[in-house]
């Protein structure tokens, strides 16, 4: 039997706990002198406007203190407005909707598999269970070259999947949010299976002409958490660069990764993924503020310990008859919709 789920109850909590940390880190010089100009602002109402006269009246300031006062004060002004970090804002974002010929119903998937594992049909058995557990709709997509029996995994093929993808998804961002393609600053694209040279990042500098000084990313290799470090990466990069604008996409290239042996594990993938991309705008300008959807906070990684692996991976289990099961957790989106709602803040918090 797998461990029993961890309670997530209190994730609310935990998600109020990290933003009032980062909140006192964020304003800890504003919060330290409220106390301090409230006192002041109470004394000069206590002592009245007589006595205020007479007492500034006393004072003998030369140019030389004045001078000085006023240096300490441009000097605290400027680094308390240096070390303040900048909000960045997700603007918008666009995820590639797959056109009708590219759906696989679970019919015309269980169908191809016959054809290309005739020699396994323990394999395509196995496909079955997963598809059965996997939570997939009947609207999902594979690109085209896997339609073909055998499929045609091939170079080509798999840059045209990606142009597809990439290319649909930034087309509707721009429609979206209005942004040209001159007007980005920062490009993050991450795939993890498929790393083409040129890179992908290339490809949408050289199919949308963008300057000679974007600063592009490529991030392949890294599995699911690239999403993540994507987005991790244009935040840093908007702290040090103002007024600038960062577009990332996300994508996982199918094409040559479609597995037709017997291994299991290796089998597991044609089941669970398939084809798509997300472009989202990231920005730190003021002025995107009131059109933003979200506002970025720092970001979290969670480490889950050995005993937690059954919750999003698949396990199997063997009866009494010796016959084995194929179980896929169906927690595996609570245990993702608790994580994101810990880890994002709308425009109004």
């Amino acid at each position: 039997m797998p461990p029993k789920m961890p309670d997530f109850s209190s994730s609310g909590k935990h998600k109020y706990v990290k933003l009032g940390y980062q909140y006192l880190v964020n304003h800890f010089l504003t919060l330290l002198l409220i106390p301090i100009i409230a006192y002041i602002a109470v004394e000069f109402f206590r002592m009245g406007p007589k006595e205020l006269l007479n007492h500034l009246n006393s004072l003998h300031f030369d140019p030389l203190h004045i001078l000085c006062s006023s240096f300490l004060i441009i000097f605290v002004s400027t680094v308390y407005f240096m070390s303040k970090p900048r909000t960045v804002y997700l603007v918008d974002y666009s995820c590639f909707k797959p056109p009708v010929t590219c759906r696989v119903p679970f019919a015309t998937f269980m169908e191809h598999s016959r054809l290309i594992l005739k020699d396994n049909p323990k394999s395509v058995e196995f496909q079955m269970r997963i598809l059965e557990r996997s939570g997939l709709g009947e609207e999902t997509c594979l690109p085209p070259a896997i339609h073909y029996i055998p499929p045609t995994p091939s170079m080509e093929s798999s840059r045209s999947e990606a142009e597809m993808v990439i290319f649909t998804a930034m087309e509707d961002l721009f429609k979206k949010t209005g942004l040209k393609p001159k007007d980005i600053d920062i490009l993050v694209v991450n795939c993890s299976l498929f790393s083409p040279t040129p890179s992908l990042s290339a490809m949408v500098i050289n199919k949308y002409k963008l300057r000679s000084n974007v600063k592009s990313f490529n991030l392949s290799g890294m599995g699911c958490s690239a999403g993540l470090i994507s987005v991790d990466v244009a935040r840093d990069l908007l702290q040090v660069h103002p007024n600038s604008n960062a577009v990332i996409v996300s994508t996982e290239i199918i094409t040559p990764n479609y597995y037709q042996g017997k291994e299991r594990a290796m089998l597991l993938p044609n089941c669970l993924f398939r084809m798509g991309a997300a472009a989202i705008l990231l920005s730190n300008r003021r002025s995107d503020r009131w059109r933003a959807k979200y506002k970025l906070c720092h970001l979290v990684r969670t480490h889950k310990g050995a005993e937690d692996k059954s919750y999003y991976c698949v396990y199997e289990q063997e009866d009494n008859e010796g016959h084995v099961g194929i179980n896929l957790s169906k927690d595996l989106m609570a245990i993702a919709g608790e994580a994101l709602k810990s880890n994002i803040t709308t425009i109004g918090n």
